[in-house]
């Protein structure tokens, strides 16, 4: 099973994945520290101890990820000051890095079902209802989608802008 390729991508021998958007998502978020961090940040946490603590890592690991992920605009930093302490920094999830809880909930899903041993440790569910919450692919029309009824074609927008190079 395999996406359908359409028009000039159907012969893969003929194209290279050049400015592939996900090769630029990787550059970003690519990393197992990356992805633990964003999922605390899910979680609540938004001070570098929490996330030091949280996510298992050392200092100068964690304050990478931060500096990485806030230059990439995933997080912005605010500042914070605990009575008698200097001032510090909090890391907020930005709209560009709240758009990626579906990657990281799929991430989570994945590993409920194919890599836990029994029965997750955590349930996704809507806090109003408790109704199950999954992510999944789907047409605009809200059908599901499966590997082989995705098509993949060349954008036409991106198309025109290359030709105006």
């Amino acid at each position: 099973m395999a996406a359908v390729m359409e028009g000039p991508l159907a012969d893969l021998n003929s194209w290279k994945p050049d400015h592939c958007s996900i090769a630029l998502a990787m550059d970003v978020i690519g990393t197992r520290s990356a992805i633990l961090i964003l999922r605390e940040a899910y979680y609540g946490t938004t001070r570098f101890d929490g996330f030091a603590s949280r996510v298992g890592l050392t200092d100068a690991a964690v304050s990478g990820q931060l500096r990485k992920l806030t230059e990439a605009g995933l997080f912005t930093k605010q500042p914070y000051q605990e009575e008698g302490k200097r001032t510090r920094h909090e890391y907020v999830l930005t709209h560009k890095g709240r758009d990626l809880l579906p990657v990281v909930l799929a991430l989570m899903q994945w590993g409920n079902t194919y890599l836990q041993p029994g029965p997750p440790p955590l349930d996704l569910v809507e806090a109003s209802t408790g109704d199950p919450v999954r992510v999944q692919v789907r047409s605009e029309s809200g059908r599901e989608i499966g590997v082989d009824e995705l098509g993949v074609r060349l954008n036409e927008e991106w198309r025109a802008t290359r030709r105006h190079r």
